[in-house]
């Protein structure tokens, strides 16, 4: 095992510091470092938090992270912020409002930029999660963009969702129709505190009852009456139905109703087996694109740049279509 991988499992915070930027600039050392630490991964419960700007993501993270190290768990932060698509740069400012865990030896945060990605999420944020989890920490805490009703990614990264809404922000319609509640396990409604939070919870229950039919009511001779989900022969139906937790992350109230919600949604994940379910298909989706990006790379290594350019130039001309331009380039020959 090399000798950063060594020092991040024996606890030392400037080696693991150290071996996160090589991840996130996908280093030969990095890359080294993570086949060599894979097999320590896979105890960490990973929470994302996701949700439009300005719904206080950041403020949000910050409490339960205090929340969690009263409980004596280790917690690490994965803080994404936007890239300019002029100049490239990020403010990386998330932190500014995490100042409550200073000084903390059992918090670690580490700020990231998006670098272009679409999702929410940069590309090294799943390499940089396995680094949390082999060093020990409990519990990762991914706070995403905020890039909107597309921001979806950390669903397929995290064991938990929590997705972020506040009152003001948008109309019944808006909530409703936001694709990214779908993949919400704990709907948080923060900034609590603020006019017309009793309507965007009304909102969200009613996406709710649309998207989790668990009981149809319905009149029959003028009697209500209610049919629980069939399940299928031979099976258990276990369901989930997201909760919805009130919040107000500057001062902390309502946080021990959400930190008991994601704790039970672990449980559930646990003792459901869904936990396993995600698992594979979070490292199903990893495997396939690392598939895809080496056989691209190696595809564009032995092709020679005159040839490439030569095929764009006929695309671009309409000569040829891009799918017969692959089939050419894959059959080795140009007309």
């Amino acid at each position: 095992m090399s000798s950063l991988a060594q020092a991040v499992l024996a606890g030392d915070r400037l080696s693991l510091a150290r071996l996160l930027t090589h991840v996130e600039n996908d280093t030969p050392e990095g890359r080294e470092a993570l086949d060599m630490l894979f097999a320590r991964t896979g105890r960490a419960h990973l929470v994302g938090v996701t949700g439009s700007p300005g719904t206080g993501k950041s403020s949000l993270v910050n409490q339960l992270a205090l929340s969690f190290r009263k409980l004596g768990q280790r917690v690490a932060i994965v803080a994404i912020d936007p890239s300019s698509p002029f100049t490239g740069g990020a403010v990386l400012g998330d932190r500014v409002r995490m100042r409550d865990l200073a000084g903390d030896a059992g918090v670690f945060i580490r700020s990231m930029a998006s670098r272009g990605s679409l999702g929410g999420l940069a590309q090294a944020t799943v390499g940089v999660a396995q680094v949390f989890d082999a060093a020990g920490f409990e519990l990762v805490l991914i706070e995403t963009v905020g890039a909107g009703q597309s921001e979806v990614d950390i669903a397929r990264l995290a064991h938990t969702t929590l997705v972020v809404e506040a009152p003001g922000l948008g109309d019944d319609i808006q909530a409703i129709k936001a694709g990214i509640l779908e993949i919400a396990d704990i709907l948080v409604i923060n900034k609590a505190d603020r006019p017309g939070v009793e309507s965007t919870e009304r909102a969200l229950k009613s996406m709710l009852d649309l998207a989790h039919p668990v009981q149809k009511i319905f009149l029959h001779h003028g009697q209500r009456m209610t049919i629980d989900p069939v399940a299928k022969p031979g099976t258990e139906t276990v369901l989930w139905v997201p909760p919805i937790r009130r919040t107000v992350a500057t001062d902390g109230s309502g946080l021990p109703e959400l930190v008991t919600a994601i704790r039970e949604h672990a449980a559930h994940l646990r003792g459901s087996g869904e936990w396993q379910r995600r698992e594979k298909t979070r490292l199903s989706a990893e495997f396939d694109l690392l598939v895809q990006q080496t056989l691209v790379d190696r595809f564009r290594a032995g092709l020679p740049e005159t040839k490439f350019n030569e095929i764009i130039d006929s695309i671009q001309n309409r000569k040829i279509s891009p799918r017969e331009a692959l089939n050419v380039l894959l059959n080795g020959s140009i007309q």
